[in-house]
């Protein structure tokens, strides 16, 4: 059995994003929080609509869009203290809620810490134009050189 869990999925103006990303995660077992950095598009009640139906999905507002980066935060805060692992995925659906089981199955084996990644054996950034593979990349070496580390994504 899985250990309880949770996906935290940002967003901004997803409205046509959420739902099927929030069903496909929920899909394999885990909760999910929504953390909404006040979308004008109609995401935050898509959202809403979805946490009144489903006591497996949380929904974060929060007043302005700060960067992804506090919104993970904020949702990371959020959720620490209620569960075992805890996930972070795009709701732009960049990241694919199938790869969930490959990820849960490392912890499974002893992982602490497992990472997707789109630029290894098996990654893939599947229709994305020219520009956005250039900044993923440009992203993940500035990441790289500036951290020291090896990891790719």
């Amino acid at each position: 059995m899985l250990p309880k869990s949770c996906i935290v999925l940002p967003t901004y103006n997803e409205v046509e994003n959420i739902e099927i990303v929030a069903r496909a995660v929920r899909a394999y077992g885990c909760d999910v929080l929504i953390v909404d950095d006040d979308s004008v598009d109609g995401t935050a009640e898509t959202a809403d609509r979805l946490a009144e139906s489903d006591p497996g999905v949380r929904v974060l507002h929060r007043p302005e869009k700060t960067g992804l980066g506090d919104a993970y935060g904020a949702g990371f805060d959020t959720v620490i203290d209620d569960y075992d692992i805890i996930g972070q995925m795009d709701a732009d659906m960049s990241h694919n809620p199938v790869d969930l089981p490959r990820l849960f199955e490392a912890i499974k084996n002893g992982a602490d810490v497992v990472i997707g990644s789109r630029y290894v054996t098996g990654g893939g950034v599947g229709d994305w134009s020219l520009m956005r593979r250039m900044l993923s990349s440009g992203g993940n070496r500035y990441a790289r050189f500036m951290l020291g580390g090896h990891v790719r994504d």
